[in-house]
């Protein structure tokens, strides 16, 4: 699931083309299409990749860990930390657009070859500088840049390569997948990460990093990832790189169901963000640090279990209701986690919570890979994730002063809604956070709900064509 202005387009809105008539009431009316044959063999390609990248990823993650202790072992600042998670996202976030149109462009094949390559680099010029003792604090800032601008190739690369290599009855298994390497670098990395600096030092842990890159390289050079069939939308969309950035927005923007789940992911996202920062504050109010990261180890098994599950099974049959109901099941998840300051009330919910946050994801990357014209699937999934993301911002500038300067007094002892849902939430430090974690996740389920009742969100598998066929 996925509030900065968006850039208006000026590509001219692209037609809509299908193999399927539209209901009578759609206004995607559609026309007559050839849907994109997927590689024969594709699932097996696949996970060839799909092993090197997970490689990968358990190497950027000890990287990132083991920098992480780094610089805060060296400057002792939380800020200066904190700005290695900044430049690690926000440059890819910014630059997806023009990204995902060079992908469109490219062989997709070479452009996840280039962005492991320019990311690799990047990583060995901090070891190389470790080891001379000749590292800057301010290189590694410019080091994450750098990463961060070539994963806004490599995101919508892969996940456009996976499209031309998996059949469509089998893309939600593959967006399972995905997931589930995601959650096991999560897990593996900050455990192993801890072995290796006392074993060979942060110069061996990036070294490995490194070697990592170079294996994601060798399984790409084992795979052909065909190119797309050119679609009349590409065709339509041919210009400057600007105009081909900014058509990914038309493309959405002329299909209301596409648009309207734009929307609701980043309302989605804009909740998700809020449980983030407001989530372990209000824990630590009851309990330890020990007890918080034991509740969250045991959450983050349950996007492991949520990713697994959906690896082997691959979600409901229709991909919107596994987005909209297992999204529904993450607000009723936020809901609980905030009724009361109950340690094992919190462990189960965030545990029900990354599960569904799972399933959901993986139905709706399946949606989009299957809606949108392969051709174009490196900007539209640009725009996807440049809109989707950027409620993540927001929601943790206005986190801090809602619970800090609204929430927490209306709860204290004498505060204003002490005598009456103090009786319920209980009153005291961290019962204003648990409030707002109330609202937030009844925010949540009652977007879900809502974009359900959209005809337009809701009837797009009948409504928007198949542009992938098995």
């Amino acid at each position: 699931m996925t509030d900065s202005p968006v850039p208006t387009a000026t590509a001219e809105l692209p037609p809509l083309t299908s193999r399927e008539p539209a209901a009578d009431n759609a206004p995607d009316s559609p026309r007559a299409a050839t849907p994109q044959r997927v590689a024969a063999g594709g699932f097996r390609l696949f996970l060839i990749v799909w092993f090197g990248q997970l490689i990968s990823l358990v190497g950027s993650s000890l990287t990132g860990f083991a920098l992480g202790v780094w610089v805060y072992q060296r400057t002792g600042s939380v800020t200066q930390f904190s700005l290695i998670s900044l430049f690690t996202t926000l440059p890819g976030i910014i630059l997806s657009p023009v990204a995902g149109a060079l992908v469109d462009r490219w062989d997709r094949r070479w452009a996840m070859v280039l962005s492991d390559s320019g990311a690799a680099l990047a990583t060995l010029t901090i070891a190389v500088l470790l080891y001379l003792n000749r590292l800057p604090l301010w290189y590694v800032y410019v080091a994450m840049t750098a990463s961060s601008t070539f994963s806004a190739v490599q995101w919508p690369a892969y996940t456009a390569a996976t499209t031309l290599l998996v059949p469509k009855r089998h893309l939600g298994r593959a967006a399972g997948l995905r997931n589930l390497s995601q959650s096991a670098a999560n897990l593996v990395a900050p455990v192993l990460g801890g072995i290796l600096l006392l074993a060979i030092g942060i110069h061996g842990v990036i070294l490995i990093d490194f070697a990592t890159f170079l294996f994601a390289v060798s399984t790409l050079m084992l795979v052909r990832i065909p190119r797309p069939e050119e679609s009349a939308e590409a065709r339509q969309a041919k210009g400057s790189i600007w105009r081909e950035a900014g058509y990914g927005w038309s493309y959405v923007r002329a299909r209301q169901g596409l648009f309207g789940l734009l929307v609701f992911s980043a309302l989605a996202n804009l909740a998700l963000g809020l449980v983030q920062v407001l989530a372990p504050p209000m824990v630590l109010a009851f309990g330890t640090a020990a007890q918080l990261g034991t509740a969250l180890s045991i959450a983050g098994a349950g996007f492991l279990a949520g990713s697994l599950l959906t690896s082997v099974w691959g979600g409901l049959r229709r991909k919107i209701d596994g987005i909209l109901v297992f999204s529904t099941l993450c607000g009723v998840s936020i809901l609980a986690v905030g009724l009361r300051p109950s340690l094992v009330l919190f462990t189960a919910a965030a545990f029900l919570f990354y599960f569904a946050y799972a399933v959901s994801g993986a139905a709706g990357q399946a949606l989009w890979q299957v809606k949108v014209a392969p051709d174009v699937q490196g900007r539209v999934f640009a725009i996807r994730r440049l809109v989707g993301w950027s409620t993540f911002p927001l929601a943790y500038l206005c986190a801090g002063p809602l619970a800090d300067h609204l929430f927490t007094p209306l709860l204290m002892p004498g505060g204003a809604l002490a005598g009456s849902l103090g009786a319920v939430l209980g009153t005291g430090k961290g019962r204003g956070i648990g409030l707002l974690l109330v609202l937030n996740g009844l925010f949540l389920a009652v977007v879900s709900v809502g974009a359900y009742l959209f005809p337009r969100v809701r009837r797009i598998e009948q409504e928007l064509p198949d542009m992938i066929s098995d």
